[in-house]
């Protein structure tokens, strides 16, 4: 028993992995050659070195698949509607710019031509699957706002998650040269101080070693959302996560001078 255990180990583990690339967009495959080269202050990150910078869709046979499925067609006929000058990408913090945000959008963005590119539980990896398999396609924004990488904490470490958005920021500047990109530093977590907390905050000063303001910008608005002693109140983020009306006010608030300057407004 012991030796066909460790026979069927190996088969397995190669089954497992067949089955997550079969959900990964081909990296730089097939349209590689309408890809601009991209020069940033900091390399960009090995493909397969670790999932977080690994393009992997989300798309299974489940009901989680499915809804998933829907969402990432959804932002695909987004796209092709037309080119928007304000694009957010993210994960449910940037999706629920629809529901809890969805006031303050009206006031600050929806007069900008701007479209939101979030899927809630979206890790660094799946952002990348989706902006090669159709969320980006056409788009030639003037910015793009980036807001991911909290829900790799569990299983990636600071350096990972900091790929992951480097990855993601290549990306954007492959496909659009001259658009803009501001990275946000990833909005604390955990009502009060918490060694997961300050890994991301950790991850965030990685990816801002990117920015070279010229293309790539960096901002961290952490501090907006927290009281002196480091507490996330939870009159702005309920589930000490995602923001309600009060929070996204507060974000849109914060980030505003910077996007008008990035605008050029």
């Amino acid at each position: 028993m012991t030796r066909l255990f460790k026979r069927i180990i190996p088969v397995i583990s190669a089954i497992l992995l067949l089955s997550v690339l079969s959900g990964c967009a081909t990296y730089r495959s097939g349209d590689a050659a309408v890809y601009s080269p991209v020069t940033l202050a900091v390399a960009e990150p090995t493909l397969g070195t670790h999932f977080a910078v690994m393009p992997i869709s989300r798309i299974t046979p489940n009901k989680t698949g499915e809804w998933w499925e829907k969402r990432h067609n959804l932002l695909n006929e987004r796209a092709a509607e037309g080119d928007h000058d304000l694009i957010f990408i993210g994960d449910s913090i940037t999706h629920a710019w629809e529901n809890g945000g969805k006031e303050v959008w009206a006031k600050y963005y929806e007069s900008r031509n701007a479209m939101n590119l979030g899927i809630s539980g979206d890790r660094t990896q799946h952002v990348i699957w989706r902006l090669q398999n159709g969320n980006f396609k056409g788009q030639t924004p003037k910015l793009c706002v980036i807001m991911i990488g909290t829900n790799n904490y569990d299983d990636n470490n600071a350096e990972e998650i900091s790929d992951g958005i480097i990855a993601i920021v290549y990306e954007i500047l492959r496909q659009s040269p001259d658009s803009k990109v501001l990275i946000l530093g990833i909005f604390p977590r955990f009502e009060k101080p918490h060694p997961k907390r300050a890994m991301l905050a950790e991850a965030s000063a990685l990816s801002s070693k990117l920015a070279d303001g010229e293309r790539v910008f960096y901002l961290d608005i952490s501090d907006a959302f927290l009281d002196d002693d480091g507490t996330l109140p939870k009159e702005i983020m309920p589930d000490f996560l995602h923001p309600n009306r009060k929070g996204y006010g507060i974000w849109a608030e914060a980030m505003e001078p910077t996007i008008k300057e990035l605008l050029g407004e």
